[in-house]
């Protein structure tokens, strides 16, 4: 598994002249068990590219902000981008999220449409403030995650079904359901250059009922588009990533928010890929930047075959548990 994990420009300069990624970048090699070695060569597997961003309640300064990864992701060869949760933007409270959001047809999504378009990459735009069909009645949105092809067409769309109304000490409240409906449904995973792609966003990871669901409806990658909190991060960021990859036996991509957006509000970064066995493949540190990684299908599916964890399941004994969609 070849992956690349964002340090300095300078270690890439000799692999990449005129890269110019924000902060961090480095080549790692990430080890395998050996008897599931690559089963063909690294530069015949699609490369996927996550992007980390802090966004601020300036819709169009992180717009900038994004394209400017994006089109670096491009240039290096992706077929397929990921951005985070809030990736349009992060505002102090919740008159101002309601305020600044838009309907998927506004002008904020067209941006992003001709976005790819122009790279020719599909985007998974991993939490849209949206202003549904129900704006009218309700005057909340959705936390919509917008999957685009490289036509720009919208593919596929996610309202997030988990919302996150807890309170952790150090890290102060949120209620996303001040302004936020949560979603009717999960939606089926969706067929991508890198692999079938199953939607999720951020909260959502602690529920392994829905990863389960995905991985049985066919996901291949499994994808949480996050904004975690500074203490919430250390302590389950990774820890939770890694073992949905590990129970779906699914590469887990998860691009996030990092940094301070605002007075009221920080994030913990750390963006990463996590491979069907558990292993991280690649990752961001604290600031903006880009990562990347290879999908090794064949691996995916020769793991499946030595470790059929999913013939073993017992719904006799446990109920219906992530069954499939």
């Amino acid at each position: 598994m070849l992956s690349f994990l964002v340090r300095a420009p300078h270690h890439l300069s000799l692999l990449w002249r005129g890269l110019r990624i924000p902060q961090r970048s480095v080549l790692c090699a990430q080890c395998r068990p050996r008897a599931m070695a690559n089963s063909s060569s690294s530069w015949e597997m699609p490369l996927v590219a996550v992007c980390q961003v802090t966004s601020t309640p300036d819709k169009q300064q992180n717009f900038k902000a994004c394209a400017e990864l994006v089109r670096e992701a491009a240039r290096l060869g992706a077929c397929l981008a990921f951005l985070p949760e809030a990736f349009d933007f992060i505002a102090r409270d919740p008159a101002e999220t309601l305020h600044l959001s838009e309907p998927l047809g506004g002008t904020l999504l067209g941006e992003y449409a001709q976005l790819a378009r122009e790279c020719g990459l599909w985007l998974s735009l991993g939490g849209f403030h949206e202003r549904g069909h129900d704006w009218e009645q309700t005057q909340k949105i959705y936390n919509c995650h917008v999957l685009l092809d490289s036509e720009g067409s919208v593919v596929a769309t996610y309202r997030k079904t988990h919302l996150c109304d807890v309170e952790i000490p150090g890290q102060g409240p949120m209620r996303e359901s001040n302004s936020t409906m949560p979603g009717p449904r999960l939606e089926l995973p969706v067929r991508t250059p890198a692999g079938r792609v199953g939607l999720a966003i951020c909260y959502d990871m602690r529920f392994p009922e829905l990863s389960l669901a995905l991985a049985q409806a066919g996901a291949e990658i499994l994808t949480y588009p996050s904004a975690f909190g500074s203490v919430t991060g250390p302590a389950h960021w990774e820890v939770l990533l890694r073992a949905r990859a590990i129970e779906t036996q699914c590469y887990v991509v998860a691009a996030a928010q990092c940094g301070r957006h605002h007075e009221k509000r920080a994030s913990y970064g750390h963006s990463m890929v996590v491979d069907p066995w558990g292993t991280v493949v690649a990752c961001c540190s604290e600031g903006p930047g880009l990562c990347l990684a290879r999908i090794d299908l064949g691996y995916l599916r020769q793991l499946r075959q030595h470790l059929p964890v999913f013939q073993h399941r017992r719904p006799d004994l446990y109920g219906n548990l992530g069954r499939p969609l």
